[in-house]
């Protein structure tokens, strides 16, 4: 069983940064991949980036490829999304989910956290 709970969402303008980090408890968090989700106002929970186990491995969705970088500290316990040259589109709430296997469909995912709001405005 994991835990995740995010945090490090807020309202910034426009070109902006934020940085999102989310802590998992439990055991054996270097057994999990790890990744982030976005959920606007009246859409399904898209795919944002993912990290492989042991960080070897990182995929991005298209639309934040340069911007965004997912990286995670396995001692820690910890998994961080890096968000520079935010737009007003990247307006959503961020989950962290972990999974067996990494992936870029939320079913491939069987923990996610409660969610952490992030608000760009122009």
């Amino acid at each position: 069983q994991v835990q995740l709970v995010e945090s490090g969402g807020g309202l910034v303008q426009a070109g902006g940064s934020l940085r999102l980090s989310c802590v998992a408890s439990g055991r054996s968090f270097s057994n999990y991949a790890m990744a982030w989700f976005r959920q606007a106002p009246g859409k399904g929970r898209d795919f944002v980036a993912a990290i492989s186990k042991s960080a070897l491995q990182t995929n991005y969705v298209d639309s934040v490829k340069g911007r965004f970088t997912i990286s995670r500290d396995n001692p820690k316990n910890m998994v961080y999304l890096q968000m520079n040259s935010l737009k007003t589109e990247d307006t959503a709430v961020y989950y962290c989910a972990a999974a067996v296997v990494i992936g870029g469909l939320p079913n491939t995912y069987n923990y996610w956290g409660q969610g952490t709001q992030v608000t760009v405005s122009s």
